[in-house]
């Protein structure tokens, strides 16, 4: 898992007022219900962001963050994974989560992943944390009408490369003390975007441990606001 119930989100590099924000249930195209956490930025930016977790789903670490990028300017609905297998329960530190990703696929990834986006105007972004860091690259290569995918330390094991391209761009965020995935599997990696024409950008933050976008990890504070300013830049590059 990446982020500890306690684990917060560091805040961006410009914070504006939050209109609202509250949990909500969304509905697939395949019926399925699911958990999501809206936040609305009180001055939009024009861009809007679904936010793909880590294993555990929407526990409080993404709520938070969803307020995060509301107060960045993004319209934010984060999701839950689990709402086929687990229903519409707490992602807190005592939900048994591995019994569930491994029921998990990616077709349930994209019908959930639209569900959100088919709420949000503007271009729409993704952005994910480990498992779903490599979910919101895959999202954003396949197309789904996304503007883009950014990911944190994505675990590539939980995808499969692209074979057809080029869909949108990626920002791929990456903690250069990972051990979830190695430097040679995002080589390969890139090395299948660059056949389909994917177009990319990496960032390796070197020492950094999985899951340093934290705030509660003072000595990775620079990266952690390098990693917000890239945000920033990528979408607003990619929006027009």
């Amino acid at each position: 898992m990446c982020h500890s119930t306690d684990s917060r989100p560091p805040a961006p590099p410009i914070q504006g007022e939050v209109a609202s924000h509250e949990q909500i249930e969304l509905t697939a195209a395949d019926g399925n219900r699911l958990l999501a956490y809206r936040a609305e930025p009180a001055e939009p930016n024009g861009r809007s962001v679904v936010i793909l977790p880590d294993v555990r789903g929407l526990h409080p670490y993404y709520r938070d963050l969803a307020v995060r990028f509301a107060e960045a300017g993004f319209r934010t609905i984060a999701i839950d994974y689990f709402g086929r297998t687990a229903g519409l329960g707490e992602r807190d530190d005592d939900f048994d989560f591995m019994k569930h990703v491994g029921q998990l696929k990616a077709e349930h990834v994209r019908a959930d992943a639209r569900a959100a986006t088919e709420q949000l105007d503007g271009p729409v972004f993704t952005v994910g944390f480990c498992m779903g860091g490599a979910h919101s690259w895959r999202q954003a290569y396949e197309g789904n009408g996304l503007a883009g995918g950014i990911g944190f330390y994505g675990a590539l094991r939980a995808i499969e490369e692209p074979a057809t391209g080029p869909g949108a761009p990626l920002l791929m965020l990456l903690a250069g003390a990972d051990t979830a995935t190695t430097p040679e599997q995002f080589e390969t990696f890139e090395a299948a975007l660059d056949r389909v024409g994917t177009e990319h950008e990496k960032v390796v933050y070197e020492g950094a441990p999985h899951s340093f976008f934290d705030r509660t990890y003072a000595e990775w504070a620079e990266a952690c606001q390098d990693s917000w300013r890239r945000i920033l830049s990528f979408t607003e590059r990619h929006s027009a």
